[in-house]
């Protein structure tokens, strides 16, 4: 009769054991050969140099000898001159006793200063508004008789007479127009980008 040999568990009963908390495994891409961590290196980029900041533009300085230096419109320069010279006239009737000399003295001033202050973009009306002013301030200074006419005879006869200052003044504004028309082209030109040969 055969006899079965009854093995003993290799194992004895399984008990439950509480498990030790599992550590994270950190990544290997990280480790050297013996495995400690590698900072990863960095590499030098371009170095960016620092923008300076923008300054604004400084204010423009004022003219030679703190005098005013407006920018008139073509309309503006005409009325600025026109105005003028009737206070002018005006003025020489009253203390001059109507001189057409001082008056024509004072002409040339008024056109210098109406030729300095007209802005580069109408530089070519100067030499038109300063001879209608010369007209327009000579009303109070023409000598005439009562009336319209007598009025417009004496300035005809003003105007005749005193057409050396007229012509003068006009003269002296078309040379100045002319200067200041030549620096801006120069400097335009200076300016400008030249094309590429």
């Amino acid at each position: 009769m055969e006899q079965y040999r009854t093995r003993s568990p290799q194992y004895g009963p399984r008990r439950d054991r509480p498990r030790p908390p599992r550590q994270p495994v950190p990544s290997q891409a990280g480790r050297g050969a013996g495995g400690e961590p590698v900072r990863a290196a960095r590499t030098p980029g371009p170095r960016r140099r620092p923008v300076p900041a923008r300054r604004p533009a400084p204010a423009p300085a004022p003219a030679a000898g703190g005098l005013p230096n407006p920018r008139l419109t073509g309309l503006g320069s005409g009325l600025f001159c026109a105005v003028v010279m009737f206070l002018l006239g005006a003025l020489c009737s009253a203390l001059f006793g109507a001189s057409l000399t001082a008056y024509g003295v004072l002409f040339l001033p008024v056109s210098v200063l109406t030729a300095l202050w007209v802005r580069p973009g109408d530089l070519m009306t100067a030499p038109v508004v300063v001879p209608i002013a010369f007209a327009v301030g000579l009303l109070p200074v023409a000598d005439g008789e009562d009336g319209t006419g007598g009025t417009l005879m004496g300035l005809v006869t003003a105007l005749a007479t005193q057409a050396g200052w007229l012509y003068g003044g006009t003269l002296v504004a078309g040379l100045i127009v002319i200067v200041r028309r030549i620096r801006l082209v120069r400097r335009r030109r200076t300016a400008g980008v030249r094309p590429p040969v």
